[in-house]
C-alpha cells in the first residue's frame, strides 16, 4: 500500500510514530486494576475530608480558655464514634486519640506529653492535670481541611500510582475510567533461530533471545502480550502468522529480524502489502534497519476492526532492545494516555573518552549513577560505558540503565564531557538508597532547575556556561530537545578557543516570560555564570517571548554580537532576518539569545568565537584584554582632520584670535 525509501532521523521517526499512533478509547476498570494506568476522568470529592473535626494527636480535648489546671475526664473519643455525643463544658476535658472526633464544646487538644495523671478516688471520673496553656484550634484538623466537597482530587491525564489509588478509595471510587494499555504481539523470524530449551545447537543455529527479551520488556510496560513464536524465513509462513496476529485484537505488532536488505527478509514487503510503511531506515547506531508501518482496519484476509501499529525491529539483540526503548516504549505510553511518553533525560559526565560515529547518532549503552567526587565535592550524574558496543553483544545491555546520545561528529569525546543520557531504568545513588525511576511520567528533558549545575572550581582562565532551551514543546515532554545537546556539543568542542569555557548547567523552560526571567536572574546573580545562551523563542509567533524576558533582565545591551550572528545566518537563509534576538550583560554575566534550530546554533557560535573569549574577559573587569591586533590609542596614527588639528594645537598652541 505504501513505501518509504529514505533514511530518516531519530527525531523525524519519533514524530511520525507518535503522530500515527492514537490514544486508545477509555475503559472502566475496578479499583484494583487501576494501578499504573492513566486516568481518563476528573475525580471529585463527594464530601469534605475529614467530615468531622479530628484530633491530630493523642491527648485531651479541652476548652482553651480554661487554661492549665486539674480537670475531670468526662468521656473518651477514639477513632470511630466513641464519645462524640458527650459535650465538653467549662471545667471538663475528654480523652481523644489520633484521628478521633473532637467532642462537642472542645476547641483545642493538649497532647499527652503536656499532662499528668492525678491520683483519683476509686469512685468518680479520672482526673488529669493540664500543664500548658493552649490556643484555640491547636492540634485539630477542621472539617474539609484535606479536601472540600466538590474539590477535584485527581485530574484526567494523571498517572495512577499507589498514592493515587489510595485517594480514589478515600473518595469512595471503586471503578474508574482509564486509558487501557495496548495489547502487544511478538514474533521472531529467522532460519537460524531455535527455542531456548534446545540444549545442543547444530552448526549455524542460535537460541532465540529476542522474543523472550521483548516479551519481558512489554510486560514491564504492563502490556498484555501474545507470543507468536518463531517463524522461518518463509514468506507464506510469516504472512499466515501476520493474519492470525491481526485478527487477535492486538494494538501493536513487534517482529525481530527480516527487515534488512537480504533476499529472504520478508517482513517489510509483507507490511507494505497489509498497510503503509512510513520508514524502514533510521539514521541511528545501533538500529538502522528499523521498520514502522500502520496496518489499516480490514486489510488482512481474515479482517480486523482496528488500526494496528507494526514495528519491524532489527535482528541483532542490542539493536532490537535499543529500538524498543526509543520507539516502542513511547508508543505504548502514548496509546496508554501518557502526555509525556519519553524516557527522562539527564546530563552526565563521561567517565572515559568515547569516539562518536561520523554519520549516525549513536546510543551508547552505559551505567549512570549519582556520584560525589571526594576531591572537589562536585555532585552529579556520571556515565560509565558498558564496554564493547557491538550490536550483537547483549552483554552491553546487561548493566545498562541509560543510552548516551552521542551526536555524529566523528570526534573523540573526552572524559569529563557532559552528554545527554536517556534513562531507561532506575538510577541508584541518591543518598545511597533512593532511585530515580523511569516508570513514572516525567519530562523528556532535564528539569528547568538552576540546581542542575556543576559547581566545580576551574582555573582562572576558564568560564562557566549555562544553556537553556526555551520551548513549550520540550518543556511539556511532547518532543525531544535537539537544540540543547547540539549547543553543549559545540561549546565543549570549542572550549580551548573560549579560554577553557565549560557547560556546567542546562535547563528547559516553557515560553513564559516569568520563568525565563527567573532562571536568567538565578544563573546570573546566584550561580555567577559567565555566559548564558538561550535557545529558541526569538521569532514572530505570540509565544516567542525570549527577547522580551532577556531585555527585562540585562543591564547593558551588546548589539554587535547580534549583528555578527545575523550576518552569518543570512548566508544560509533569508528568513534569518525574522530573528528578534537580544543580547546583553547583567552584572558579570553575558546573556545571548540564539535561534532554536540546532544547525543555526552551530552557525551562530562559529560567528561569535573570534571575539567571545575577549568579551568574557572584559566583562570580568580585565581592561587589558584586547584583540591581538589592537593598537593602543596613544600609539594610533591620527585618523582624520579633526584629530590632526587637535594634536597640532597641543604642540604649537592655538593661533585663533579669541
Amino acid at each position: 500500500m505504501g513505501e518509504a525509501t529514505e533514511m530518516v532521523s531519530v527525531e523525524e521517526a519519533l514524530e511520525v510514530v507518535l503522530r500515527v499512533g492514537q490514544r486508545l478509547p477509555p475503559v472502566t476498570v475496578p479499583l484494583h486494576q487501576a494501578l499504573g494506568k492513566i486516568l481518563a476522568q476528573d475525580v471529585t470529592a463527594p464530601e469534605p475530608h475529614p467530615s468531622y473535626p479530628a484530633s491530630i494527636k493523642d491527648g485531651y480535648a479541652v476548652i482553651a480558655s480554661d487554661g492549665p489546671g486539674v480537670y475531670p475526664v468526662i468521656t473518651e473519643s477514639r477513632a470511630g464514634d466513641d464519645g462524640i455525643d458527650v459535650k465538653v463544658t467549662p471545667g471538663t476535658i475528654a480523652y481523644v486519640t489520633t484521628g478521633g472526633p473532637i467532642p462537642y464544646g472542645a476547641d483545642a487538644v493538649v497532647q499527652v506529653e503536656d499532662t499528668l495523671l492525678v491520683e483519683s478516688p476509686s469512685i468518680g471520673p479520672k482526673r488529669v492535670k493540664v500543664l500548658k496553656q493552649v490556643s484555640q484550634g491547636l492540634d485539630i484538623r477542621p472539617v474539609g481541611c484535606d479536601m472540600a466537597k466538590g474539590d477535584i482530587v485527581l485530574k484526567s491525564g494523571e498517572h495512577l500510582g499507589a498514592a493515587e489509588v489510595g485517594l480514589l478509595a478515600t473518595v469512595g471510587v471503586t471503578a474508574v475510567k482509564v486509558y487501557p494499555i495496548p495489547k502487544v504481539s511478538v514474533l521472531s523470524t529467522g532460519d537460524e533461530l531455535v527455542e531456548p530449551s534446545i540444549e545442543n545447537l547444530n552448526r549455524g543455529q542460535i537460541r532465540d533471545s529476542n522474543r523472550a527479551m521483548i516479551l519481558s520488556a512489554s510486560v514491564q510496560q504492563q502490556c498484555e502480550v501474545l507470543d507468536l513464536g518463531i517463524a522461518q524465513d518463509d514468506e507464506k509462513e510469516i504472512e499466515s502468522i501476520f493474519d492470525r496476529a491481526f485478527s487477535s485484537d492486538i494494538d501493536i505488532l513487534l517482529t525481530s529480524g527480516g527487515v534488512s536488505m537480504g533476499d529472504r527478509d520478508f517482513v517489510k514487503p509483507l507490511l507494505e502489502k497489509s498497510g503503509r510503511v512510513y520508514f524502514h531506515k533510521v539514521c541511528m547506531k545501533p538500529g538502522k534497519p528499523l521498520t514502522f508501518a500502520e496496518i489499516l482496519p480490514g486489510s488482512s484476509e481474515k479482517g480486523h476492526k482496528k488500526k494496528i501499529l507494526a514495528f519491524g525491529l532489527p535482528g541483532n539483540p542490542v539493536s532490537c532492545l535499543v529500538c524498543f526503548h526509543l520507539f516502542v516504549v513511547p508508543t505504548i505510553r502514548h496509546l496508554s494516555g501518557w502526555t509525556q511518553p519519553h524516557f527522562p533525560r539527564v546530563h552526565a559526565r563521561l567517565k572515559q573518552s568515547l569516539k562518536a560515529d561520523r554519520v549516525r547518532t549513536e546510543f551508547h549503552r552505559a551505567s549512570v549513577s549519582w556520584e560525589v567526587d571526594n576531591g572537589s565535592q562536585i555532585s552529579g550524574f556520571v556515565a560509565e560505558s558498558t564496554g564493547h558496543q557491538h550490536s550483537s553483544r547483549l552483554l552491553s545491555m546487561k548493566s545498562a540503565n541509560a543510552l548516551l546520545e552521542l551526536p555524529p561528529t566523528g570526534n573523540l569525546i573526552p572524559a569529563g564531557t557532559s552528554v545527554v543520557a536517556i534513562i531507561i531504568s532506575d538510577i541508584i545513588g541518591f543518598g545511597g538508597t533512593s532511585s530515580l525511576s523511569s516508570s513514572v511520567p516525567v519530562s523528556v528533558s532535564p528539569p528547568s532547575n538552576h540546581n542542575n549545575i556543576d559547581t566545580g572550581k576551574f582555573g582562572g582562565s576558564e568560564f562557566r556556561v549555562a544553556i537553556v532551551t526555551v520551548s513549550d514543546t520540550v518543556a511539556s515532554g511532547a518532543g525531544p530537545d535537539r537544540s540543547g545537546p547540539r549547543a553543549v556539543s559545540v561549546l565543549n568542542s570549542a572550549s580551548e578557543k573560549l579560554g577553557g569555557a565549560r557547560v556546567v548547567a542546562t535547563a528547559v523552560v516553557p515560553d513564559e516570560i516569568p520563568k525565563i526571567k527567573e532562571l536568567l536572574e538565578r544563573w546570573s546573580d546566584i550561580d555567577k555564570m559567565d555566559l548564558i545562551l538561550t535557545l529558541g523563542g526569538t521569532g514572530f509567533t505570540p509565544r516567542d517571548v525570549t527577547p522580551e524576558a532577556t531585555k527585562e533582565v540585562i543591564h547593558r545591551e551588546t548589539p554587535g554580537l547580534l549583528y555578527v550572528m545575523m550576518q552569518e545566518s543570512l548566508k544560509v537563509t533569508p528568513f534569518a532576518m525574522l530573528s528578534r534576538s537580544a543580547a546583553g550583560i547583567r552584572g558579570s554575566t553575558l546573556i545571548i539569545n540564539m535561534p532554536g534550530n540546532p544547525n543555526a546554533v552551530g552557525e551562530c557560535m562559529e560567528a561569535l568565537l573570534p571575539a567571545l573569549k575577549h568579551a568574557l574577559k572584559q566583562i570580568k573587569g580585565d581592561k587589558r584584554e584586547k584583540h591581538p591586533q589592537h593598537i593602543p590609542h596613544a600609539e594610533a596614527a591620527p585618523a582624520d582632520t579633526w584629530e590632526k588639528s587637535y594634536k597640532l594645537a597641543q604642540e604649537t598652541g592655538c593661533s585663533c584670535s579669541h
